[in-house]
């Protein structure tokens, strides 16, 4: 395929990285930019976890998730400028932040049924997407994307995430205790992530590495919309 064929067909960048890394805001940034779709994986996981807690199942019986994980319907949107998640029609983009759905959403994305599930989900977003996707979440390049066009592994030190999750939940008006416990949880949330059996949190053999601790979000825009330019053809927007 020539430069010109590539530049018009539809490309998946995928953004894998832990909790604070800056997934979310770099890759939304990055579809801004290049007029593509956006997905959050990362909320999805959530609604099902909101869903899970409002429906009274046992977030930590992996048979009973299981088992439930079939009766929600999930719906992400894909718009850069405005991304929604919804659970059986319900907005629910505000409660999957609060601290009940952080501190069970790892358990409920081990469980090999929802990951399946949402999985198929997350595929199909990518296949209505026609200029192409930006696809954030822990699994992007090895598992839900492997032939993806751009893969980049975002990381950061623990410290300069911890900052950027307490600074981001702030801005939500979230009190200061709540931010305490939901920042320190980092280290255990990255734990179970990168443990868990099914597709666990890890970069791609042929992924990209960028440590964020200190670079600016425009810094990191410019260097996955600079790949996606060498990779695909891709013309990088002003």
């Amino acid at each position: 395929m020539d430069t010109a064929d590539r530049a018009h067909a539809p490309v998946v960048v995928a953004i894998d990285g832990p909790s604070g890394s800056g997934k979310s805001t770099v890759s939304r940034a990055v579809a801004a930019r290049l007029g593509l779709s956006f997905l959050d994986t990362g909320a999805m996981y959530r609604a099902m976890t909101w869903w899970m807690l409002a429906n009274e199942v046992d977030v930590a019986d992996a048979e009973a998730v299981a088992i439930a994980c079939g009766k929600p319907v999930i719906v992400s949107g894909t718009d850069a400028d405005g991304p929604t998640i919804t659970v059986d029609g319900v907005d629910v983009a505000g409660p999957i932040r609060g601290p009940e759905v952080t501190a069970g959403v790892s358990a409920v994305a081990a469980v090999p049924a929802v990951r399946s599930r949402l999985v198929e989900l997350q595929r199909g977003c990518a296949e209505l997407a026609e200029r192409g996707i930006v696809a954030e979440g822990r699994d992007m390049g090895t598992v839900v994307f492997p032939a993806a066009t751009v893969k980049v592994f975002l990381t950061a030190s623990e410290t300069a995430r911890a900052e950027r999750r307490a600074a981001e939940l702030r801005a939500k008006g979230v009190d200061e205790a709540t931010i305490a416990v939901m920042a320190a949880d980092l280290g255990r949330r990255d734990a179970a992530d990168s443990s868990r059996a099914t597709a666990p949190l890890a970069q791609a053999a042929d992924a990209v590495l960028v440590d964020t601790s200190e670079l600016t979000l425009e810094q990191v825009v410019d260097t996955v919309v600079e790949l996606v330019a060498q990779r695909a053809g891709h013309p990088s927007a002003a």
